[in-house]
């Protein structure tokens, strides 16, 4: 335990974001850059608990106690060498993911939590300028073929763990860059695409092989792909967007958040000087009110957009945790983002009922208010009478979430079965009907978080390494059994 009296002597801090007129006039990272002896002193506030409950929170896993302790004594080399020992991709974690081990923490009882999100990013980030990550290139090849179908942060993970396991892995991926929903569905301002080059060199240089322009399926045969590998993974994501088929939605300018993200990220690229769908002047209302809700109006408004406002159907958050949601359940409380906090409106508990246009394009979103309500136990939601507003709206972003992987040659090749939500079945070894063949991620998952994303990466990585070699010695976070696969 670095300080015994640090959660008393230091309040929660976090770093500093850049001036909102600054940043929206840009696509750079948010954050000021956080001074070391802050960090120190955030690090020092872990408590070292008997039972640390972030360890749990973690779906990684993450020795958090350890290396918060590291840091505190500034052996920093060291917790960068703790915090990849599980975790592959700690700079996209620390970025992006929601940090369910900060709900999870013991001092959040009575006290804001470590700030365990911080200190991880700041670790890697050191650890990358240390010149300290290098690929680790396996001593000795098996001479067994992998394929693994999908690139984002499932796909990645399995990816790597397989390649330094000694086995020959390939990623197919059927957009022009690897990175999956890191490389297009992410902003830049949440997480610059550098982070993601640098990693993928590291894999490259360790022996994993990419492959990008391909749809397993279209341009490479399920069978080709069968014959040429000894084990398939299955990392595809949860790319099905969820509609509201509602009078009007086949107007121009109602869009799918993932059919709007990506055009920004391509500019950032280099490929386009201007985005297909641009905000600029608009009216825009994005429906939804979760992430990809949040990263559509940080968009819109880097864009210009001239009004913004997210609709959430749900009610307003409390400011703190209501009584049926205690410590260490995910805190249900109102968050503000960086990009709520650049502008725009958010509406809670509100509905569409309809989109209306003129010459086929929409101009005016009819809503009414709603109130929540529960009948045997399940949630519904019931307009209050009178309660009828109209939006302007010159583009329409819904940002409902997904409903699972997408129906196509590749699903229907392999003969693989789905569960009763339309993910793909696998067992607890995530292993499919189909021989060989495994699927890990939000396309078994069901869409989720980055951090489950790379901790099935890992277990399925695990678990493929088990078939083809009788045994791993490859750390797995989530399979309950670590019998070998005959």
């Amino acid at each position: 335990m670095g300080d015994a009296r640090g959660f008393l002597k230091h309040d929660r801090q976090l770093p500093d974001r850049r001036s909102v007129p600054v940043r929206l006039r840009d696509w750079r990272e948010v954050y000021e850059p956080f001074p070391a002896e802050t960090l120190r002193h955030q690090a020092g506030r872990c408590m070292d608990c008997g039972i640390p409950f972030c360890n749990d929170g973690c779906p990684l896993g993450n020795l958090i106690p350890d290396w918060n302790d590291l840091v505190y004594r500034d052996h920093w080399r060291d917790a960068s060498d703790r915090l990849h020992a599980t975790n592959n991709f700690p700079e996209f974690t620390g970025r992006l993911c929601p940090a369910p081990c900060e709900g999870s923490c013991v001092l959040g009882i009575n006290e804001p939590p470590v700030t365990i999100k911080q200190v991880e990013v700041s670790i890697v980030d050191r650890a990358w300028a240390e010149g300290w990550i290098t690929p680790l290139v396996p001593a000795e090849n098996t001479g067994r073929r992998v394929a693994v179908v999908g690139s984002g942060p499932a796909g990645l993970a399995a990816a790597q763990q397989l390649t330094r396991a000694g086995h020959a892995v390939v990623v197919f991926e059927r957009t022009d860059r690897i990175g999956g929903l890191l490389r297009y569905g992410i902003p830049e301002f949440k997480m610059e695409k550098h982070h993601l080059d640098r990693r993928l060199a590291q894999m490259e240089a360790e022996g994993t092989e990419f492959r990008t322009n391909t749809t397993v399926g279209v341009d490479l045969s399920v069978e080709q792909l069968r014959a040429d590998y000894d084990a398939v993974v299955l990392a595809c994501g949860a790319t099905q967007s969820r509609d509201l088929p509602i009078p009007g939605r086949d107007l121009d300018g109602v869009h799918q958040a993932m059919d709007y993200l990506p055009g920004s990220n391509r500019v950032q690229e280099g490929d386009d000087l201007k985005a297909p769908i641009d905000a600029a002047d608009c009216d825009v209302v994005i429906i939804g009110g979760g992430d990809t809700g949040a990263d559509c109006l940080g968009t819109a408004l880097r864009q210009g957009a001239r009004t913004v406002h997210q609709f959430e159907i749900m009610p307003r958050p409390p400011e703190e945790r209501a009584d049926a949601n205690p410590w260490p359940t995910w805190p249900m409380v109102y968050r503000v983002s960086s990009a709520h906090e650049e502008g725009g409106e958010r509406v809670f508990a509100i509905e569409t009922s309809e989109f209306i246009g003129s010459d086929g394009r929409v101009t005016t979103l009819r809503t009414h208010r709603v109130e929540q309500a529960f009948v045997d136990g399940r949630m519904s939601f019931n307009p209050v009478d009178g309660s009828v507003e109209d939006f302007p709206a010159d583009l329409v972003f819904l940002a409902l979430g997904f409903t699972g992987p997408e129906r196509n040659e590749l699903l229907d090749g392999l003969g693989v079965e789905l569960d009763q939500r339309g993910n793909v079945k696998r067992d607890e070894g995530f292993r499919t009907n189909v021989e060989d063949v495994f699927v890990c991620g939000d396309m078994g998952r069901g869409q989720s978080l980055i951090v489950w994303a790379i901790a099935e990466g890992r277990s399925c990585a695990a678990s493929v390494d088990r078939l083809l070699s009788g045994s791993s010695q490859l750390p797995d976070p989530i399979t309950p059994s670590r019998a070998p696969l005959r």
